[in-house]
């Protein structure tokens, strides 16, 4: 098991940028992708980058070139810099760690943090 906690979101103006943080309660070395998914008011959570554990990243279309997603194993903390925000991009903001037990996956999830871009 492993508990993640997210933090680094708030209220920002359009254009803005803002840094979330993922950490987890034990080492991620072994947590092969972490990723930020993103939920907006009555959509679907959405994928919005993943990494992997060899640093090999992946980005949603809509924040390609804006968004930058890193992870410290180190430090057992994955982040999520945001730049150039949109009032689109308003959504919780979710972390998200994907375990390989022998054949199985477990997904673990954080509580989530609110970002919020407006004038």
């Amino acid at each position: 098991q492993v508990q993640l906690v997210e933090s680094g979101g708030g209220l920002v103006q359009p254009g803005g940028s803002l840094r979330l943080s993922c950490a987890a309660s034990r080492s991620i070395f072994s947590i092969v992708t972490m990723g930020w998914y993103r939920q907006a008011p009555g959509k679907q959570r959405e994928m919005v980058a993943t990494i992997t554990r060899r640093g090999s990243t992946n980005y949603a279309d809509s924040v390609k070139g804006r968004f930058t997603i890193s992870r410290d194993n180190a430090k057992n903390t994955v982040y999520l810099q945001m730049n150039s925000l949109k009032p689109e991009d308003t959504a919780v903001y979710y972390c998200n760690g994907e375990e390989v037990v022998l054949t199985t996956k477990i997904n673990y999830w954080g509580q989530g943090t609110q970002v919020t871009v407006s004038s």
